[in-house]
């Protein structure tokens, strides 16, 4: 069986028509044909059958396909990471992210980046706090940025890059406006806006509130941040967020208080999988985050 002739049934098997799938490939139809027939011999079953002029798999075909997908994945992944090994100034870096850090800290950390390794590829795809997680060990992604860090996990490794603020949003002509710093438990008898059940930014806020003495009455959610400061700019409610959400500009109509008791924090970091070295090209970004944020601490 050769890498040649999965890579040729699986094109066949998407398109459904030999011709299509050859001149795709860039190959003669005779090449596919051949190549194809050769797989079946090879395995002793008929992989596709003929419906008109177009032909479709069978059902020992349809899930003969599904494990060389998973196959043919591994081995492209395991030749990116040799080449990597060869040049890793010219890898692929797959980074997941929560949205909390879309705005600022991620372009930031990656335009830096690439000014000194402009041929590194990224990947990015963001996502839940949990998901996250469970993308970094079973490999989906290669690390991921999140806030706060999980410590506890025993199958990542979790570095802690800064620490930042959460402070109270509040629209602009809310009662506490004007103040510089504000107690949590002033806002008690507000109505709050927050990410949904499950957003680990809604978990810290109610822990902050009810270490403030009081369960927050969250009238109105939103699954994304700007949502959410449009909200708070509407009047609907205050909101807690991370400084670093509103670091380039305010939304219109709101202020940001910093909150002084409790103090309300939460760390972000970066994790990677606990039992697969990074390879090069991803070893290259994760020292260069470290180094960034280390020198970005010492200006602050």
């Amino acid at each position: 069986m050769e890498l040649r002739q999965l890579r040729y049934f699986m094109e066949v098997a998407e398109r459904e028509h030999v011709t299509e799938a050859a001149d795709n490939l860039n190959v003669a139809q005779s090449a596919v044909s051949f190549q194809i027939a050769k797989l079946e011999d090879e395995l002793g079953v008929r992989l596709f059958e003929r419906t008109g002029r177009n032909i479709k798999l069978t059902q020992i075909g349809i899930s003969f396909l599904s494990h060389i997908k998973k196959a043919v994945k591994l081995i492209d992944e395991a030749k990116e990471k040799v080449d990597e090994y060869l040049d890793p100034q010219s890898g692929t870096i797959k980074i997941g992210y929560p949205t909390s850090l879309a705005s600022y800290w991620l372009p930031t950390v990656i335009s830096a980046f690439r000014t000194k390794q402009p041929n590194v590829v990224f990947h990015l795809k963001q996502g839940s706090y949990q998901y996250l997680i469970e993308a970094v060990k079973n490999g989906e992604i290669d690390l991921a940025f999140i806030g706060p860090v999980p410590t506890k996990d025993p199958d990542i490794e979790a570095k802690i890059l800064f620490t930042e603020n959460i402070s109270a949003l509040l629209p602009s002509n809310h009662a506490l406006a004007n103040r510089k710093r504000l107690e949590l438990n002033e806002l008690r008898n507000d109505s709050f806006v927050s990410f949904p059940q499950g957003y680990i930014l809604q978990k810290i806020a109610i822990e902050a509130c009810k270490e403030a003495g009081f369960v927050p009455n969250i009238t109105s959610e939103g699954e994304d941040l700007d949502a959410l400061k449009g909200l708070v700019s509407a009047g609907i409610g205050v909101c807690l967020l991370p400084e670093s959400t509103v670091y380039e500009s305010m939304p219109r109509y709101t202020v940001k208080i910093p909150i002084d008791s409790p103090q309300v924090k939460r760390t972000v970091g970066l994790i990677t999988p606990k039992y697969r070295d990074l390879a090069p090209s991803e070893n290259l970004f994760y020292q260069f985050a470290i180094d960034f944020f280390r020198v970005l601490e010492q200006f602050q």
